[in-house]
């Protein structure tokens, strides 16, 4: 697993060995989520669109949106609204405004009822407005701002002095004055031309002010996150961080799960590898107390990283490769041949796979097997945390059963340590596997199967359990 690229099987190897777990940590994350919802007042959000006449720029929609968010306008509508414990610092953080298709401004508010959200919109949008109006009405320039003034000043002076020289002039009775008088009269046409030009082109009229699109809508639901949103968002965290840590734990793992890699961790030769059938039963760890019971009621007592057990053959294909390794221990043992078959403890399916071992090296007692004499083998559990192994009463060396990841490489090893502690040799490794039994092909296969399978008790031991 820490090897291997984390695949959909993986996630729903998750799902389906710890079903339970995850079930248990969706409800305390839908808890944890109400709880929050709790502790969060609800909000409400509503916003008033505010209309631009004219060609604006998207930049200068930028600006007046940054304009609407601003300090001034926000402490004005603080103020306009005269919340109690309410000022424009703790509203500029429920305020947003945004430049919007067509030249408008949508300007934001939330508050912890409907009505006070509308309310707050309402109120920045027409402070946004009125600053937005002084603004471009207010000329901060003073001498750009008296030009146009004495402009008109110095017409009208002009004016006064035209008519002065018109009358200097006299009533037209010559050709001249006539010709003056006339000259007169277009210049005072003219200047006047350019007085009315001058009202036109004055910057309060350049640009129409700005209008709000009506009041904003009053919400009818929270703004988001909501409290459906707050559990079901806590459910699904819980979840997620569940099955990450999972990967984790399974990624950062070292457990042998070859026969090369436990062979290799015990300093041992592999025997071979048998089969057990599957039972859910089985594959739990035996013992009871509060522990036990907590973890079985978590659905954590049963491995969820080791593969779906595979297919099996009949009974008599799985009992050849018990054989097959009692074959090999009466190769590499003087007779007489007593062995202790070490098994870790809380790993079922090494246990059943050993007490099976033992009674068909018992049932193996055929006249043509190699060197004479018979094979047996002591079943004895040693706990992984302080591994203690039975001394010598008789027997030649010990023979390591254990199930493929289930412990890591220091408790195997640590588990071989004593067996030399106690003057055991460890002669080998069996690696147990776990398989689907398919139905019997004949009755009497598998009448002699069963009869195969029953353990029969080994000469000096007790196929229960020998370390204390």
């Amino acid at each position: 697993m820490s090897d291997d690229t984390i695949r959909l099987v993986t996630i729903g190897r998750i799902f389906r060995r710890r079903g339970r777990l995850l079930t248990i940590l969706a409800v305390v994350g839908a808890l944890a989520g109400y709880g929050t919802s709790l502790l969060l007042p609800p909000r409400y959000t509503t916003s008033a669109s505010v209309l631009l006449p004219g060609a604006w720029e998207e930049r200068e929609l930028l600006t007046q949106a940054e304009i609407a968010t601003s300090s001034v306008v926000v402490d004005r509508a603080a103020g306009a609204l005269g919340w109690p414990g309410v000022d424009g610092i703790e509203l500029r953080d429920r305020v947003s405004a945004a430049a919007a298709d067509g030249n408008i401004v949508k300007i934001s508010g939330t508050a912890d009822t409907p009505e006070r959200a509308q309310l707050l919109s309402d109120t920045v949008a027409e402070e946004f407005v009125t600053f937005a109006a002084q603004i471009m009405g207010d000329n901060t320039d003073p001498e750009k701002a008296a030009q146009p003034e004495a402009l008109r000043q110095l017409v009208a002076k002009t004016t006064r002095r035209i008519n002065e020289l018109a009358d200097e002039a006299g009533p037209g009775q010559s050709v001249e004055s006539v010709q003056t008088r006339t000259e007169l009269a277009k210049l005072r046409t003219a200047l006047q031309e350019a007085v009315d030009k001058l009202d036109k082109a004055d910057p309060e009229t350049d640009r129409p002010g700005m209008v709000v699109m009506g009041p904003a809508a009053r919400p009818a639901g929270e703004a988001p996150p909501t409290r459906p949103q707050l559990v079901v968002g806590g459910a699904l965290l819980f979840v997620l961080f569940a099955v990450i840590g999972h990967l984790a734990a399974a990624r950062v793992g070292r457990r042998p799960r070859t026969g090369a890699d436990i062979t290799a961790v015990l300093g041992t030769t592999l025997l071979g590898a048998v089969d057990v059938p599957g039972e859910r039963a089985a594959d739990r760890p035996r013992g009871g107390g509060p522990r036990a019971l907590f973890r079985r009621l978590l659905g954590v007592d049963v491995r969820w990283d080791t593969p779906s057990p595979s297919a099996s053959g009949d009974d008599e294909s799985r009992l050849i490769r018990y054989r097959r390794v009692c074959a090999r221990l009466r190769d590499r043992l003087p007779a007489p041949r007593r062995l202790l078959a070490v098994v870790p403890e809380g790993d079922e399916t090494a246990r059943r796979a050993a007490v099976q071992l033992a009674a068909e090296a018992a049932n193996d007692a055929s006249p043509d097997s190699s060197g004479g004499g018979l094979l047996t083998l002591r079943v004895v559990e040693v706990p992984v945390s302080r591994p203690m192994v039975p001394d010598r009463a008789g027997e030649s060396g010990a023979v390591i059963v254990v199930s493929a990841g289930s412990w890591a490489a220091g408790e195997l090893a640590g588990i071989a340590e004593a067996c030399a502690d106690a003057g055991h040799e460890v002669v080998g490794s069996v690696l147990a596997g776990t398989v689907w039994v398919r139905p019997s092909r004949s009755a009497g296969r598998s009448g002699r199967s069963r009869r195969a399978a029953t353990p029969v008790p080994a000469v000096g031991g007790d196929a229960a359990g020998g370390a204390k």
